[in-house]
């Protein structure tokens, strides 16, 4: 692997140098971690104090830094010391696992399907019948892509995952191991002859550009029409989206939370890992659901929700202060 010195990565940067060092950087490190051949990052001032028992040589840290980098060490100060950690992961990112040839001989490509160019297919795929993948497209061992789907340009799609039939996958998407993409919404009604009638769940799932699926995640088809993943989502693993919700551009949702059917998201929504959103709620631009909330109705745009059941931020803060006290209290 290719070592850098503290100014050869400045450069890249862009950013401003204070200190020196002698150590070339081989890798990162997190700074409790991190060798005097490794580089760190102080992406908040509470890790500060750290630095003087980190061994790291380089650190990137943000221009309102209020120590000094001390004896043969560097800091290199960005506008935006996380984001910029961010380019040096890529700079010394391993290369993903390669393919000796475009199509494996051990894939199922049927003949309707169309590949495009650049496209990659690796052992043990079944692709159906009038798929369609974009050019450059990456399909990993082991992924399964049903009839009628696409797939857009310079997506990735990882081992294990699965697209059901008429479903849509936009441009720039990654698609992590084991994630299912179009199966049945849980649609179920009380029947005297059958106890549970399944309800038929004849949509499809339609998905933005750049939109990244965690491992294990689930987005339902939808029971009419379509489930909707907007462009720039990001969502964790263990994700569950239920059939016919519609996601905003750049939502987030972090491991282990859900959507129930019907819900709407407005754009850039955050949810907190195990955090569970009611069936037909709608929550507005820029809402936050804090970790472990339940959300039972409506959020306006711009809302903070923490709780079970959900309140403002503020209201459920208080409730918790206000119980401390008492159990101190009794």
């Amino acid at each position: 692997m290719k070592s850098y010195s503290a100014s050869e990565i400045s450069t890249l940067l862009k950013g401003n140098m204070v200190g020196d060092t002698s150590h070339t950087v081989s890798s990162p490190e997190q700074i409790e971690l991190a060798g005097n051949d490794q580089i760190t990052f102080i992406g908040n001032k509470k890790y500060e104090k750290l630095w003087a028992g980190s061994k790291a040589s380089v650190a990137v840290v943000n221009h309102d830094i209020s120590i000094e980098p001390g004896l043969n060490r560097a800091f290199i100060k960005v506008n935006n010391a996380d984001l910029a950690m961010s380019q040096i992961l890529e700079l010394f990112a391993p290369l993903h696992p390669q393919f000796d040839t475009d199509i494996h001989p051990n894939a199922s490509v049927h003949p309707t399907a169309i590949i495009g160019a650049g496209a990659r297919i690796g052992a043990g795929c079944y692709i159906g019948p009038n798929v369609e993948l974009g050019e450059n497209v990456t399909i990993y061992p082991n992924v399964t892509i049903l009839d009628n789907s696409t797939v857009g340009k310079n997506s990735t799609v990882w081992s294990g995952a699965v697209i059901r039939e008429n479903c849509h996958i936009g441009n720039h998407c990654i698609l992590h191991p084991n994630a299912t993409i179009g199966a049945d919404g849980f649609g179920f009604r009380p029947c005297p002859e059958r106890g549970l009638a399944k309800i038929p769940q004849i949509g499809n799932v339609i998905i933005g550009n750049w939109v990244e699926i965690g491992a294990n995640s689930c987005v339902d088809r939808g029971k009419f029409s379509s489930t909707i993943i907007g462009d720039g989502c990001k969502i964790d693993n263990l994700v569950q989206i239920g059939h016919n919700s519609v996601m905003g551009k750049f939502c987030i949702m972090a491991g282990n939370s859900g959507l129930a059917g019907s819900v709407t998201l407005g754009n850039g929504v955050i949810i907190g890992g195990s955090a569970s959103i009611k069936d037909h709620a709608t929550l507005g631009d820029g809402v936050t659901v804090g970790a472990g909330s339940g959300v039972v109705g409506d959020i306006p745009a711009g809302k903070t929700y923490l709780g079970y059941p959900a309140a403002e931020a503020r209201t459920t803060l208080k409730q918790w202060a206000t119980l401390k006290r008492l159990a101190a209290n009794s």
